[in-house]
């Protein structure tokens, strides 16, 4: 039997595929299939952040899963939601498509998206299809304030200050490469950074323990480290001092990248939803303390420009590199 594509039913139909796959949501009053959503909040505060996939420019059709494309796009917007303390409630869906598009195809994306919902409490409720010579997709992300009571903002960090960040930077970087085929390491050096890029985690409970321990300021890395760093600082009206001695490198090193790509990778690729924050020398040990996973310290805030980034090692390598982070129309 011949895969059904979406070309070969109407929109309508397509959307009674989604609504038989997703179910009912039991955190919605109402869900797919009338204009809009209905949901009741527990909280005043409400967060809304909205990204996208776009074919050619985030990902290649032949080198990511429908799958583990419909987990990446909701996790990418509840990182987002994550660096500001938050929790996510309601996903709202934009799907422009072509139509040799495979209805599985649709189902599966779902599927991806709803593994990631479900573990961490939220309802997709509905959004639009429409035509398209290339995958669009966008996601539409409700969210309120987390536990903590507070909303970490980029524009808190103070002079003194240390500046940490969770993971591997780069490595979502270095997995792109690999899946290319433009760099070749053993298959179990690969795993990690391949689900960097893939499979990106969002860091929801770490994100709420700094803010309860009182981390200063909060972004997550979606262009780059400097470049994110930098939107940090100008917030802030500051600058900062990188140590790039204590950037974390290892996985990029042990599968065979160059130190000077790997510094590359770290600093400016995009696309890590890694969580950069900063907090005050008492508040980032008991951070350092609660937190299990990754954390490196990789400098501090210093009373300069805003924007302002100096470099203690490897400075003259860095100008030469030319960081600017993830452009869109660079």
């Amino acid at each position: 039997m011949q895969p059904m594509k979406i070309s070969d039913i109407n929109e309508f139909e397509l959307i009674e595929l989604i609504k038989k796959t997703i179910g009912n949501e039991p955190a919605l009053m109402l869900g797919i299939g009338d204009d809009t959503c209905v949901w009741t909040s527990p909280s005043h505060e409400m967060l809304a952040t909205s990204d996208s996939l776009i074919e050619g420019v985030h990902f290649e059709p032949d080198q990511i899963s429908w799958h583990n494309l419909g987990y990446k796009a909701l996790a990418v917007n509840l990182s987002d939601v994550a660096a500001m303390a938050g929790t996510g409630s309601v996903a709202l869906v934009s799907l422009a498509l072509p139509g040799n598009v495979r209805t599985d195809d649709v189902v599966s994306f779902y599927k991806g998206m709803l593994e990631l919902a479900r573990k961490t409490g939220i309802a997709i409720g509905g959004g639009n299809i429409s035509r398209s010579p290339i995958i669009n997709i966008t996601v539409t992300l409700i969210g309120t304030v987390g536990p903590s009571g507070r909303v970490l903002k980029r524009s808190g960090a103070r002079a003194g200050d240390l500046i940490a960040v969770t993971g591997f930077p780069g490595s979502s970087a270095a997995g792109r490469a690999i899946l290319a085929g433009k760099h070749k390491t053993r298959e179990e050096l690969a795993a990690p950074l391949l689900d960097a890029f893939l499979r990106p985690a969002p860091l929801v409970t770490e994100a709420a323990i700094c803010a309860r321990l009182g981390a200063s300021a909060a972004i997550d890395i979606s262009d780059g480290l400097l470049a994110d760093l930098r939107h940090l600082l100008i917030a802030s009206n500051i600058g900062a001092i990188i140590n790039t001695g204590e950037l974390p490198l290892i996985p990029l090193l042990e599968a065979g990248f160059s130190h000077q790509q790997a510094l590359e990778m770290a600093l400016s690729e995009g696309e890590d939803y890694q969580l950069l924050f900063t907090a005050g020398a008492k508040e980032m040990e008991g951070i350092l303390r609660a937190i299990s996973s990754t954390i490196s310290v990789i400098g501090t805030i210093t009373k300069t420009e805003a924007g302002t980034v100096e470099f203690t090692e490897n400075s003259e390598l860095i100008k030469k590199l030319n960081l600017t982070g993830w452009r869109h129309f660079g």
